[in-house]
Protein backbone atom coordinates (compact mmCIF):
# COMPACT_ATOMS: atom_id res chain seq x y z
CA UNK A 1 0.00 0.00 0.00
CA UNK A 2 1.51 3.42 -1.02
CA UNK A 3 1.47 5.84 2.15
CA UNK A 4 2.72 9.19 -0.13
CA UNK A 5 -0.14 11.22 -0.28
CA UNK A 6 0.36 13.96 -3.38
CA UNK A 7 1.30 17.43 -1.98
CA UNK A 8 -1.08 19.17 -4.24
CA UNK A 9 -3.80 17.65 -2.79
CA UNK A 10 -2.41 18.20 0.87
CA UNK A 11 -1.95 21.54 -0.61
CA UNK A 12 -5.67 21.95 -1.22
CA UNK A 13 -7.05 21.19 2.13
CA UNK A 14 -4.80 23.05 3.64
CA UNK A 15 -5.73 26.32 1.85
CA UNK A 16 -9.50 24.86 2.18
CA UNK A 17 -8.57 24.54 5.90
CA UNK A 18 -7.34 28.21 6.40
CA UNK A 19 -9.94 29.96 4.09
CA UNK A 20 -12.75 28.88 6.42
CA UNK A 21 -10.67 29.43 9.93
CA UNK A 22 -10.36 32.93 8.14
CA UNK A 23 -13.80 33.76 7.70
CA UNK A 24 -15.27 32.47 10.76
CA UNK A 25 -14.97 34.98 12.80
CA UNK A 26 -16.37 36.99 9.92
CA UNK A 27 -19.58 34.95 9.85
CA UNK A 28 -20.38 34.91 13.42
CA UNK A 29 -20.33 38.68 13.82
CA UNK A 30 -22.62 39.11 10.64
CA UNK A 31 -24.81 36.72 12.07
CA UNK A 32 -24.83 38.11 15.39
CA UNK A 33 -25.74 41.69 13.54
CA UNK A 34 -28.43 40.46 11.68
CA UNK A 35 -29.87 38.41 15.01
CA UNK A 36 -29.14 42.15 16.66
CA UNK A 37 -31.31 43.53 13.55
CA UNK A 38 -34.06 41.11 13.64
CA UNK A 39 -34.66 41.91 17.30
CA UNK A 40 -34.93 44.94 17.05
CA UNK A 41 -37.05 45.50 14.30
CA UNK A 42 -39.31 42.96 16.35
CA UNK A 43 -39.22 45.55 19.06
CA UNK A 44 -40.03 48.42 16.82
CA UNK A 45 -43.10 45.97 15.47
CA UNK A 46 -44.08 45.71 19.33
CA UNK A 47 -43.52 49.03 19.82
CA UNK A 48 -45.79 50.71 16.75
CA UNK A 49 -48.42 47.44 17.88
CA UNK A 50 -48.69 49.34 21.13
CA UNK A 51 -48.97 52.54 20.25
CA UNK A 52 -51.87 51.35 18.19
CA UNK A 53 -53.95 49.62 20.60
CA UNK A 54 -53.26 52.40 23.00
CA UNK A 55 -54.70 54.83 20.29
CA UNK A 56 -57.92 52.64 20.02
CA UNK A 57 -58.38 52.56 23.53
CA UNK A 58 -57.85 56.21 24.14
CA UNK A 59 -60.70 56.42 21.38
CA UNK A 60 -63.04 54.61 23.48
CA UNK A 61 -62.32 56.58 26.37
CA UNK A 62 -63.21 60.21 24.23
CA UNK A 63 -66.49 58.23 22.32
CA UNK A 64 -67.85 56.81 26.30
CA UNK A 65 -66.91 60.44 27.55
CA UNK A 66 -69.04 61.83 24.66
CA UNK A 67 -71.49 59.35 25.41
CA UNK A 68 -71.96 60.57 28.88
CA UNK A 69 -71.58 64.25 28.19
CA UNK A 70 -74.67 63.78 25.49
CA UNK A 71 -76.84 61.73 28.17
Amino acid sequence: MNDKVNGQITDAVTQTNVKVLGESPAQALSMVYQTMAHSLSLSMQNASSTQQQMQQIGNAIVAKAVKNIMD
